[in-house]
């Protein structure tokens, strides 16, 4: 996983993801978390990112890698996905313990990692009710302390869930609405130059007005992505330096003035 020696520090992106649970384990399998991480490697590497894949790690093997993780140089962005079961707080490793998101967030508290950007796309349930397309304030409200990970994120952080607190989210075996829309518009053409809050706007209004479940269980279910920012400036993570004269002037980290539905079979994440 070490850079060659010669080469410049880049931008990383570590990509972990349960799709299959250690025997004995009550959680059902993840067909499409694979093909996720094959699109996440395809889109982020065109982009410049080193991108490492991490299949099937047990809670303290999670742990182990992000906080070695934190420790490593980066360029300007760092970009973290943590895609499995889960609820409110936590994803579960592939041995059912949970991870705890708090923890995962403090280990980039660091002088590393100050003043880097740090981006972590979250692809796991948040609770069990199943979002009609309603507004997301009528959510049912998750235990007390169940949002203590907020207060851990560290500054010039973006954290981005697949869906809002106590809701599924959507996974069938093409992967998951979510992080396939991220990578999908990536590679389209003008988006991947945004700005990060503004690309994750993008995302959101198209898992939202563009994503609808079908099947018995879930026919018309919808899913609502929920951005939670410690932002301090105007981010380009995604910025291609080769087409855009623009982003060639700014890194990351620069501060800067001022259709149709589709519907899929799905399972929850």
């Amino acid at each position: 996983m070490e850079l060659m020696e010669g080469s410049e520090e880049r931008n990383r992106a570590v990509v972990m993801s349960v799709a299959k649970f250690n025997h004995g384990v009550p959680l059902g399998k993840r067909p499409g978390a694979n093909r996720d991480a094959k699109s996440l490697h395809r889109s982020l590497s065109k982009l410049g990112f080193k991108v490492d894949l991490h299949s099937d790690l047990s809670s303290e093997e999670i742990y182990q890698l992000f906080s070695e993780e934190s420790k490593r140089p980066v360029k300007d962005c760092f970009l973290a996905v943590l895609s499995s079961h889960g609820e409110e707080g936590c994803v579960f490793g592939a041995d059912g313990e949970p991870v705890w998101l708090s923890r995962i967030f403090t280990y980039f508290d660091n002088a590393c990692m100050e003043k880097k950007t740090k981006l972590f796309l979250i692809q796991a349930c948040r609770g069990e009710a199943l979002d009609d397309g309603v507004e997301v304030d009528s959510c049912q409200q998750p235990p007390d302390g169940n949002f203590s990970h907020y207060f851990s994120i560290p500054v010039d952080t973006a954290v981005m869930f697949a869906t809002a607190p106590g809701y599924g989210a959507f996974m069938n075996f093409c992967g998951s609405i979510f992080l396939q829309t991220f990578c999908s518009l990536l590679e389209e053409e003008g988006y991947s130059g945004l700005e990060l809050t503004r690309l994750m706007t993008r995302l959101c209004h198209r898992v939202a007005y563009t994503f609808e479940a079908k099947g018995r269980q879930y026919d018309g279910k919808k899913e609502m992505p929920c951005l939670l920012t410690r932002l301090t400036r105007d981010v380009f993570p995604f910025a291609d330096m080769g087409k855009d004269s623009n982003a060639a002037r700014i890194s990351a980290t620069s501060l800067i003035a001022s259709g149709n539905v589709r519907t899929r079979i799905a399972s929850l994440s």
